[in-house]
């Protein structure tokens, strides 16, 4: 794998715990938001510490062939424990337990890191190696066993974290199911990294090259996996922002439709720079604005525009729901329109009191042809209403006039 690849990945990483670093400091004491910091940082570590120009540096200043494979298999031992702790803190349960089983965790994969380094400094490995490090070195004491170690322990919390989620995934849903199904596919990558580098160590015991798995398979898979890990962490955060910028969007039609373009600034929400991503404020105070719109038209309500819109939507193939929704649009449409009234029955309809997703299918219904129909028919009756009114005033005055005439 190309070196800029290795940065690219990390720079992505960096991003995403920049991210994360706002909500961090408000909330420092939460070890399940401490842990994901760490989870994404040691993942941006794996891959800064990898890419071979990186590795080239480590070496050299430290004067130490290879010193930087010590290094980066410490970083991803401690990725996998770290990945191990969070899946562990985020499903939740007794916390004491919970708080045990992270520890004995992070304690065991602590070990090993030290292990590995123990058996590096036993081995030698005199050559350097920027790309081919584990089978080039696959046959020799020591070094051999800090490899398997790594991998093993790479590939256990592997397994276990997938395991973990896939049970955890038939617990729950919404967002944090996708998220769970992302990590899943997540692992399944880090674990199909583990068994192709065995593989390629493997068939160097048995005098095979098979270099190729290891040195171009391998990275991938596990760039792959470390993308789908770190998304699958922050999705639960983003995925309720995503849903009510959705929303937002979807309530455009009806909030453009009902709010002027000098009552908007009314409604405008004010956030500093770092706060821009957060939809919340923008969805309820376009919420309120609607509501309060509703609140003024519940009295112009016309019930007779809404039966005849509802009954055209049955008509054209709609669903009872639909036709409903259509049906509101078009009276609540009709009733923003400039005021003249038809003399038709009025009810105090319940609009006002409307959940989101009901106002959010009001909203998408507000532009269905039906809902122009209605609306244009309101306008050619008010039309019609003030030709009659005007010809009717014209005749008053013609007959007053006549009737003010000398005979």
């Amino acid at each position: 794998m190309d070196g800029w690849i290795y940065y690219l990945a990390a720079i992505a990483l960096g991003i995403g715990l920049a991210a994360q670093l706002p909500s961090l400091r408000r909330a420092w004491r939460d070890p399940l938001k401490r842990t994901l910091c760490a989870v994404i940082l040691l993942a941006g570590s794996c891959f800064a510490l990898g890419a071979p120009s990186t590795v080239a540096f480590i070496n050299r200043i430290t004067g130490v062939p290879n010193a930087a494979v010590p290094l980066t298999y410490s970083a991803v031992t401690a990725f996998s424990a770290a990945s191990l702790a969070l899946i562990i803190q985020w499903r939740g349960g007794d916390r004491d337990r919970v708080r045990r089983i992270s520890r004995n965790w992070l304690i065991a994969y602590a070990l090993v890191i030290a292990l590995q380094i123990g058996l590096f400094a036993a081995g030698d490995a005199p050559v350097e190696r920027r790309t081919d490090f584990d089978t080039y070195y696959a046959t020799t004491p020591f070094v051999r066993e800090m490899i398997v170690l790594y991998l093993v322990a790479h590939l256990a919390a592997a397994l276990t974290t997938t395991v973990l989620c896939r049970r955890w995934t038939v617990e729950i849903s919404g967002w944090t199911r996708r998220s769970l199904r992302m990590l899943m596919s997540g692992w399944l990558c880090n674990s199909a990294y583990g068994a192709v580098k065995l593989t390629a160590i493997s068939a160097r015991w048995t005098g095979r090259d098979w270099d190729v798995l290891s040195t171009l398979l391998a990275p991938l898979l596990v760039a792959i996996g470390a993308a789908l890990i770190t998304a699958g962490y922050i999705l639960p955060l983003l995925g309720p922002r995503i849903d009510s910028a959705l929303t937002l969007i979807r309530l455009r039609p009806l909030f453009r439709l009902l709010i002027s373009p000098a009552e908007e600034k009314q409604y405008t929400v004010a956030l500093p720079w770092h706060s821009l991503a957060d939809v919340e404020l923008h969805l309820t105070k376009r919420i309120t604005a609607i509501r309060d719109a509703l609140n003024h038209l519940t009295i112009h309500l016309d019930d007779h525009v809404r039966e005849r819109a509802y009954s055209r939507a049955i008509a054209g193939g709609s669903s009872t729901a639909e036709a409903e929704a259509i049906g509101a649009a078009a009276m609540v449409a009709v009733a923003a329109q400039p005021r003249l009234h038809l003399a038709a029955a009025r009810l105090n309809y319940g609009l006002v009191d409307t959940e989101q997703t009901e106002l959010v299918r009001l909203s998408q219904a507000v532009r269905t042809p039906i809902v122009s129909t209605a609306v244009r028919e309101h306008a050619q009756t008010r039309t019609s209403r003030q030709g009659r009114q005007h010809e009717g005033r014209t005749r008053t005055r013609s007959v007053h006039r006549r009737s003010d005439t000398p005979r």
